[in-house]
């Protein structure tokens, strides 16, 4: 599955970019850059696309994607609708590993830096205490007018190199070569599965979503994405259930149907698999954690 190459543009006086984009929904199409990204969403949800790895965004959530490392935030249905009181905002930071260069980079000062960009390749989540300030610190390069921006981005990564709250995100990280050829095929993939995964997909069905035979199809989507078409399935409801226990507006009965389970113990058993947690304990131990903005 070959995402498409993003260029990412930058000013003629800039050695890296950031932004702010307030927008209906996030750029929602699987795709790459050899830039390194920091991404703050600051509104929003959905599904997370990073490698190989699936689950749910939200507000609040910060990430450090590797350079060439495939990704794409969906964001839930409700933003696709039109309504102008709902839209996602993120602040987005590019900038290249190469920017400070390999003697720099391997200074013993440095070696907690270089091990942050080393950790990128496979994406990771960033939490705890640090994940505040970081925030406080890209508002603040996003508004600097004057001084030297590269001193603004070290300290943002000097910051994120010292939190102890890491999740790596894809289980590998990615060094293909990719073209443009199965851009459009991976992204009608992963559309009409995000549009239709709350009820059965059959691979006849989805592979001629893709335009190739059932057999293809199969060996096809498990070379390039490292996975099954039916585990990826299972994780995009396991994604759904998990936003659905955060929200806490339905029972886990409820949860387990609207999330495309249509059996009770087999969700169980599932999600307990993928997330180390029974969806209770999920549920509980979120509402219980503090959520750092």
């Amino acid at each position: 599955m070959k995402p498409q190459l993003l260029k990412v543009p930058k000013g003629l006086q800039q050695s890296f970019s950031i932004r702010r984009d307030v927008v209906l929904y996030f750029y929602n199409r699987w795709h790459y850059h050899p830039e390194m990204e920091l991404v703050h969403i600051e509104q929003g949800s959905g599904t997370q696309f990073v490698g190989d790895n699936i689950q749910h965004f939200q507000s609040g959530d910060l990430l450090l994607i590797g350079s060439n490392l495939p990704h794409y935030w969906r964001c839930d249905e409700k933003y696709f609708r039109g309504d102008s009181k709902l839209y996602a905002q993120a602040t987005v930071l590019h900038f290249s590993a190469e920017l400070f260069g390999d003697i720099f980079r391997n200074l013993p000062e440095n070696k907690s830096i270089n091990e942050l960009l080393e950790k990128a390749k496979y994406g990771m989540k960033l939490s705890g205490q640090e994940n505040h300030l970081v925030k406080s610190l890209l508002q603040n390069l996003l508004d600097q007018k004057e001084g030297n921006p590269v001193i603004s981005l070290l300290q943002i990564l000097e910051t994120l190199a010292q939190s102890k709250d890491v999740k790596l995100l894809s289980n590998s990280h990615y060094q293909e070569e990719y073209d443009q050829y199965d851009t459009d095929r991976i992204n009608q993939i992963y559309k009409y599965s995000l549009d239709n995964f709350q009820r059965k997909i059959t691979i006849e069905e989805i592979a001629e979503v893709a335009s190739i035979s059932p057999h293809s199809f199969c060996r096809y989507f498990k070379s390039r994405s490292r996975k099954t078409y039916s585990q990826f399935l299972l994780e995009l409801r396991i994604g759904r259930a998990c936003k659905l226990l955060i929200d806490g507006k339905l029972s886990v009965a409820q949860i387990c149907y609207e999330s495309g389970f249509n059996n009770f113990a087999n969700f169980n058993k599932y999600f307990k698999i993928h997330t180390g947690k029974s969806p209770l304990q999920y549920q509980k131990g979120y509402r219980t954690s503090p959520v750092l903005l």
